[in-house]
């Protein structure tokens, strides 16, 4: 079995990133390290035992596994694009929502991965368009696209249009549309609701918006949503997960569906809904223990 690793400095986490090493060779799996990872593990006794993947051998990977936090599972997705590759997330982290697999269960995800004992998480990304170059070719995010007003104090009216048709223009300080499993990041910090994750929808959330009749609003994830950006400020900051670029305030920018999926590993017993109970405190309520 081919396995790719991407992660993020680990400092303090190097036995737990070791232990990973080992066990994976236990399996004797063929291991293939991002080139900024291997940058990382350089002057480990690792470097020896694993090669460095090109874009010409992504597509041979069976697994990739993401050692860190949310933020590195989104950037792993953005290794493998339209291959749909399962990836796991393994929290070496701090909240981990994605990487669901905590340092103490990093045994038994590696074993079910080898003992074929997984299920795959099929999550819906969103495409962004009208953008130009600024995204480099990686057009997808698995948890939000935002417009956010850059360089003023300055409010910015975003124009949004549903399938071709004129939905309201928002006085905000941006606008944020999120994936179901983006629903329950920036999203719910600025009031949005928690959606399921397998909800075919978006969530149309405004930031900080100058008006008190402006809620979230559900939209399906078959529409497609149409931005155009007024205001003083000749630029304005957009970012898909965890990129982000400048654009002229003219610009029109549309989002739908992206045509394939982010593949995500779980160990058979997790749920959605443990996972909002541990990591956001969903219900936390003397009277529920």
């Amino acid at each position: 079995m081919i396995i790719g690793i991407h992660g993020k400095e680990f400092k303090k986490r190097r036995p737990l990133v070791q232990r990973v090493f080992e066990l994976l060779h236990q399996y004797n799996a063929t291991i293939l390290v991002s080139e900024e990872f291997a940058r990382i593990l350089k002057e480990s006794k690792w470097h020896e035992t694993y090669e460095f993947y090109t874009n010409e051998n992504v597509d041979a990977l069976d697994f990739l596994f993401s050692l860190g936090g949310d933020g590195t599972l989104l950037e792993s997705l953005t290794h493998i694009g339209g291959l749909q590759t399962p990836i796991l997330g393994i929290n070496i982290g701090r909240l981990g929502y994605l990487a669901t697999i905590s340092k103490d269960n990093i045994e038994e995800a590696i074993r079910a991965v080898f003992e074929n004992n997984y299920e795959i998480d099929d999550r819906i990304l969103l495409n962004l368009s009208g953008h130009g170059e600024l995204f480099d070719g990686i057009d997808y995010a698995l948890n939000d696209f935002t417009i956010l007003k850059k360089d003023t104090s300055s409010m910015i009216a975003v124009k949004v249009y549903i399938d071709g048709y004129y939905m309201n223009s928002f006085w905000a300080d941006g606008m944020i549309v999120a994936t179901p499993t983006g629903s329950t990041g920036y999203s719910l910090s600025c009031g949005g609701p928690m959606v399921m994750p397998h909800s075919n929808n978006f969530v149309l959330t405004p930031v900080a918006p100058h008006n008190l009749t402006t809620r979230p609003v559900i939209i399906s994830a078959k529409s497609e949503l149409t931005f155009e950006i007024e205001g003083r400020a000749k630029n304005v900051l957009i970012t898909l997960d965890s990129r982000s670029g400048s654009i002229s305030k003219g610009a029109r920018l549309t989002v739908r569906k992206e045509q394939f999926k982010a593949k995500l590993v779980k160990i058979k017993g997790y749920n959605n809904f443990d996972t909002l109970r541990q990591k956001l405190n969903w219900g936390l309520d003397v009277r529920n223990y």
